[in-house]
């Protein structure tokens, strides 16, 4: 199918509001819609948070009756099922569009080509596919929920030059710059849930919540005036954490995953998962299946090298954020990723550099990883 340049240029604006909702629309997608009448931009909108109205109904508003006979350009396909809103594909129908431009198909199966049947049996004109690639990067998470059943993981490693995390006595506060741990509060907070352990809290002391005072740039707030803080979501194997650790001081839903044996309760303010659980840890692919079924779309994983080396072992790490400070800490000091031995460098994990960039005085480096 051909679009043409001006297709193009309001499907990027699309897709441009649709970013604004990274911080606040989870567990829904990020969705952008502009409508068109005679080339100019007569409303256009982004979905803002759950529960509340959806890209297409807010650009529908703002067109108010020049809606009628306009195109109506939206990053993924219209809804058709009733949730907490109604169905913006019905919606569209009413309002009197002539054409939809619909840069990817959902794959949520509540909708997954519904919304286009429902447009086209109106005769309303669909086209399907412009700038789908741009429109899949908005939401990795999401997709991954519906086409995988897992969140979409992102590793999250701070050290050394020379790989090292920690020196040798565990103190690690801080080997990256100020710059560095203000874009990780940034990226937490485009997350669903940040994954750690309990001997990650219990040694540093981490609380793993958004602090939007110490982020690199401001972060938009939840209509109430909040900023949405991700599931703190902790493997706690042999049940250390009391309730009386900072963590718990942070605002925010915190999950302590326990063996599905345990009986243990966890302390006020947090709620248990029972997972199948053996000598060498929980299982990993059944944790990550849990997530999905309490609609985390994006995980953001901070934990040591134990948790990390397992993670890329089973293939479920999507991406590897490495904050890399220009600092050395020689052989004695805790290393990145903990894994057996590799006896040939076929059994290394191959990645794909994504983005480099310097923060401060340290480097971000993005990695992808085939899975």
């Amino acid at each position: 199918m051909s679009f043409s340049a001006q297709d193009n240029r309001f499907m990027a604006r699309a897709i441009e509001l649709a970013a604004l909702g990274r911080y606040t629309t989870s567990p829904n997608p990020n969705v952008g819609a502009v409508l068109v009448q005679q080339g100019q931009i007569v409303g256009e909108g982004y979905h803002h948070q759950a529960g509340g109205p959806h890209a297409e109904v807010v650009a529908l508003r703002q067109a108010g009756d020049q809606a009628r006979g306009a195109d109506c350009y939206v990053t993924l396909e219209p809804c058709s099922h009733v949730g907490r809103t109604p169905p913006c594909a019905e919606a569209l129908v009413q309002a009197g569009v002539r054409r939809v431009i619909i840069a990817m198909q959902d794959p949520n199966p509540q909708v997954a080509g519904r919304g286009v049947a429902i447009l086209t049996a109106a005769g309303i004109v669909v086209e399907l596919g412009l700038m789908a690639d741009c429109a899949r990067a908005l939401n990795p998470g999401f997709l991954s929920r519906m086409e995988r059943q897992r969140p979409f993981v992102r590793l999250k490693l701070a050290a050394s030059l020379d790989g090292k995390t920690a020196l040798r006595n565990g103190a690690s506060q801080w080997i990256t710059s100020e710059a560095a741990r203000a874009d990780v509060q940034l990226q937490r907070a485009q997350c669903c849930a940040v994954l750690s352990t309990a001997a990650t809290v219990l040694a540093d002391g981490a609380r793993l919540g958004v602090r939007p005072e110490q982020a690199c740039q401001p972060i938009t707030k939840l209509h109430d005036g909040k900023v949405r803080q991700p599931v703190r979501v902790v493997l706690d194997r042999q049940q250390r954490l009391t309730g009386q650790e900072p963590l718990f001081a942070q605002s925010g839903p915190i999950v302590l995953v326990y063996p599905q044996s345990s009986s243990h309760q966890p302390p006020a303010g947090a709620t248990a998962l029972r997972l199948p659980c053996t000598a060498a840890g929980f299982e990993l692919p059944a944790l990550m299946a849990a997530l999905a079924e309490q609609q985390l779309n994006l995980l953001w994983v901070e934990a040591g090298a134990g948790l990390a080396g397992s993670l890329l072992q089973a293939g479920l790490v999507d991406e590897l954020w490495l904050y890399q400070a220009a600092r050395i800490l020689g052989d004695q000091a805790r290393s990145l990723v903990s894994m057996p031995e590799l006896t040939s460098l076929q059994q290394a994990i191959e990645l794909r550099w994504q983005d480099v960039r310097l923060l401060g005085t340290d480097l971000r480096l993005i990695a992808g990883l085939e899975n």
